[in-house]
Parts: C-alpha cells; structure tokens; sequence
C-alpha cells in the first residue's frame, strides 16, 4: 500500500480550539457512527481505512474491536491523532486528494465530516469505492444544514445563514450530503442504506454548538448581516433551558463492493 503522497503536505497548523472542536463533534456523533460500522459485520481481521481521522476516536475504536485486525488513519494535520494503547492503528499523515494516494484495498473505507469540505468530493467517494476489497464497505456521514430561515429562532436564522456563507466560501457544501446515496450507487456499491441524526443547538448541556460557533466568531462575523450583537444574543440563548433547536441533520450513507463471485 502506498500510504503518502509523492509530496508530502507541510503539517497544518490548528486554529485555536480545533481539540475541543473535534472532541465536540465525536461527543456528539461517535455513538452514531459506530452503531452504523457495527451492523456491518465486519470481520475480526478488517482492514479499515479511516479518512479524514480528526482526533481519532472512530480510528481508536476501529482497532480495539478488530483485534486481529489493521486500521490507518490519514489525516492532512495529525496533530491530534494518538495512536494510544496497544491497538493495531498506524497514523499517516497524507492529502486524500492527491493523485498519489493510493492504499491498499480495505474491508472498510469511513470518512466523517470531511468530503463535504472538498472540492473534489464527488471523484473522492468513486475513488474509495475503488479502495475496497470485494465485500468491503465504504461508509460516509456529512452534515445536512436545514434551511436557516425555518429557525422558529430569529438569531439562530442569522447565525446559520453566515455559518452557510462562510462555509461556501472555504469550499465546503452543506447540503452535498443529500446526494451521497446516489454517489455510492453509481460507484457500483450495494446495497444502499442511509440514516440521519438529528444535531442539537441548545437543550442544556446536551448542546454541540457552542464550541463550533466560537471558533467560527471571526469568519462569522466577516459575513454581512451579522454583528457582535447577534453573537451574543446566541450566547444568551444558549443559557436559556428553554433553548433548543435543530439546526443541521447529520446524514451517513454507506454502501458495499460486491463480493467476489
């Protein structure tokens, strides 16, 4: 397997408070995600294949229940990836969309929240249905961002329409996710399954926002139509138990390589 590019990306610099965001995002999708991988049935020895890997929670917990078995975790910043115990988990830091990377075939491929940040998303999902073993499965969760204006929230409207600009403007499409059935129905997998998750705003201490909307403060606040004042108003809805909303679905699809005949 050929597990770097050809040129090796610089290591990426964190923004402050990228590990309390991504410890965010696996607080609040990890169940989710793994529920997912389990049904799978994959087998003790699987090789698996973990995109995207952030802090490595998925990867870690790849590795400690295939004991017989192999996880890679790439990531373009692996600064927050520890291997950690005595698990079968090796971390490569590599640019996924780099021509030159090409693994080795898997009995899983997983990628969360990462395509939908890529320009290259759609060649990127055909390109891992072609990484799998026959009989491996490539499973993929990405956001689904609700339309803002049916916030029953007025500033929640204004935050989540500049969180939409300042993402379409790095790159990212929050709406991609609806179209990843399709994708993994035309790469040649089968059968299709999806699920969705709803992702909280608010709601006490159940809420995953917060962290998110801190660290996106300055981009947010570049976006027209949204001030200091409406930044703060979402801080004081966000002490208020009777705040909760929905701003986003947390869509995951997965599909499998047919089995060799």
């Amino acid at each position: 397997m050929n597990d770097t590019p050809r040129d090796t990306p610089p290591p990426a610099v964190s923004p402050p408070g990228e590990r309390r965001r991504l410890e965010s995002i696996q607080a609040g999708t990890d169940a989710f995600t793994t529920g997912i991988i389990d049904g799978l049935g994959l087998p003790d020895d699987a090789a698996c294949l973990e995109l995207g890997a952030g802090a490595g929670s998925v990867a870690r917990w790849l590795a400690a229940h295939r004991p017989r078995g192999r996880v890679t975790a790439v990531d373009i910043d692996v600064r927050h990836l520890d291997p950690g115990g005595p698990h079968r988990l090796d971390v490569v830091r590599a640019d996924i969309t780099d021509e030159s990377f090409a693994p080795g075939r898997f009995d899983l491929v997983h990628a969360r929240f990462v395509l939908c940040h890529l320009p290259s998303r759609d060649a990127l999902v055909a390109r891992a249905a072609r990484w799998l073993r026959p009989g491996g499965w490539l499973v993929v969760t990405d956001p689904y961002q609700l339309p803002a204006d049916t916030s029953p929230f007025p500033v929640v409207r204004r935050l989540m329409e500049a969180y939409r600009q300042g993402c379409a403007r790095a790159g990212t499409d929050l709406t991609w996710a609806r179209s990843l059935p399709a994708l993994l129905a035309g790469a040649g997998l089968s059968p299709v399954e999806f699920a969705g998750r709803p992702a909280c705003m608010g709601n006490g201490d159940k809420d995953r926002w917060r962290v998110l909307v801190e660290q996106a403060a300055p981009a947010l606040l570049t976006v027209p139509g949204f001030t200091p004042a409406d930044l703060d108003a979402f801080r004081a809805h966000l002490a208020d138990p009777a705040f909760v909303d929905i701003p986003q679905i947390t869509l995951a699809a997965w599909a499998r390589r047919p089995p060799a005949a």
